[in-house]
C-alpha cells in the first residue's frame, strides 16, 4: 500500500493560503454585514419620510410641522452644476496637457505632483481656503464660494481621470495621426480625446459624485438657507447642510427630513455611478 508523500514546503503554503482565504472572507462579510445594515435603516427611515410635500415645501423651522426640501434640493443642484461647469473643462485641459507635456516639461511633473495631493486633502481644507480667500473677502457666504469650493475638490478627479484614460490610447493611432501631417493640438483633441470620451465622461460623473454629499465646504462657504433662494451671491440651502443641522436636533420633524435627506443623496450618488459604470463605460472590443 503506497504512502503518498506531502511536501512539508508545499503542506506549510497550503495553510498559509487556507488561512488568507479565511481572513478575506471574514473581512468581507463583517465590511458587507456593516454596510447591509446602514443601508437597511438608510431605507427604512429614509423612505418614512419621503412624500410629495417633500418636493414642494421649503424646510421648515424649529418646532414646526410639515415642510420638506425643495430649497435644499434646488440650492444643491445649482451649486454642484455650476461646480461641474467650473471643473469640467479645467480638469479634462490640464489633463490632456499632463497626458501630452507630463514626461518632458517639470511643470507638468510639478502639476501632476499637486494633483494628487488634492486628491488625498480633507475637504475642510479646501472649505477653509475658499472661506480665507472668497468668504471673509466679500464679506458674506454664497452658493459661488461652495460651488468654487466643490470644483476645488472634482477637478483633481477630472484631471487624474483624463490622464490616465489619454494614456491608454495606442500609440500607432497617434503616429499614424502624426503621419498625415496633423499638428500636436489637434491630435490630442481630435484623435486621443475622441478615442477615450466615454472614460472622461465616466470621471466627470464619478467627480459630481464625490462632491454631491460634501458637507465640510459647504458649511464654510454656502452655509444654509431656510428659505427658498435663486441668488448664488447670497446663503442658499443644500441637502448636506441641512442634513448636518436636522440629524443634530431634538424635533422629531427635522430628524425625519434628515433621514428622507439623506436618502435622496444616496440614490443620486447610487445613480451617477451606475451611469458612469454602464452608459459611459468604456468599451472594448474582441
Amino acid at each position: 500500500m503506497s504512502q503518498t508523500i506531502v511536501n512539508p514546503v508545499y503542506r506549510k503554503r497550503l495553510w498559509k493560503h487556507r488561512i488568507g482565504i479565511a481572513l478575506s472572507v471574514l473581512a468581507m462579510s463583517v465590511g458587507l454585514i456593516f454596510l447591509l445594515w446602514i443601508l437597511s435603516t438608510l431605507l427604512i427611515k429614509g423612505f418614512a419620510g419621503v412624500s410629495l410635500d417633500l418636493f414642494l415645501n421649503d424646510t421648515p423651522g424649529p418646532d414646526s410641522e410639515g415642510g420638506g426640501l425643495r430649497n435644499a434640493i434646488l440650492g444643491s443642484l445649482m451649486i454642484v452644476g455650476l461646480a461641474t461647469f467650473i471643473s469640467t473643462p479645467v480638469g479634462i485641459l490640464a489633463g490632456v496637457y499632463l497626458a501630452e507635456y507630463g514626461e518632458e516639461n517639470r511643470f507638468a511633473q510639478i502639476t501632476r505632483f499637486v494633483t494628487d495631493i488634492m486628491l488625498s486633502a480633507p475637504s475642510i481644507v479646501l472649505g477653509i481656503f475658499v472661506w480665507t480667500l472668497y468668504v471673509n473677502v466679500a464679506g458674506h457666504y454664497s452658493g459661488y464660494a461652495g460651488s468654487i469650493a466643490l470644483s476645488l475638490i472634482a477637478i483633481p478627479v477630472v484631471v487624474r481621470t483624463t490622464d490616465n484614460m489619454l494614456r491608454l490610447v495606442p500609440q500607432n493611432l497617434l503616429e499614424a495621426a502624426f503621419a498625415l501631417g496633423a499638428p500636436r493640438w489637434k491630435v490630442a483633441t481630435t484623435v486621443r480625446l475622441r478615442a477615450v470620451k466615454s472614460g472622461v465622461v465616466t470621471g466627470v460623473l464619478l467627480a459630481v459624485a464625490r462632491i454631491t454629499g460634501e458637507t465640510a465646504p459647504l458649511l464654510y462657504t454656502a452655509l444654509n438657507n431656510q428659505f427658498f433662494s435663486s441668488n448664488m451671491n447670497a446663503p442658499i440651502a443644500n441637502l448636506p447642510v441641512v442634513i448636518n443641522t436636522f440629524a443634530q436636533s431634538t424635533a422629531d420633524n427635522w430628524v425625519n427630513l434628515a433621514w428622507a435627506a439623506s436618502l435622496l443623496l444616496t440614490f443620486s450618488v447610487l445613480l451617477l455611478n451606475i451611469l458612469s459604470r454602464t452608459m459611459f463605460s468604456q468599451k472594448t472590443t474582441k
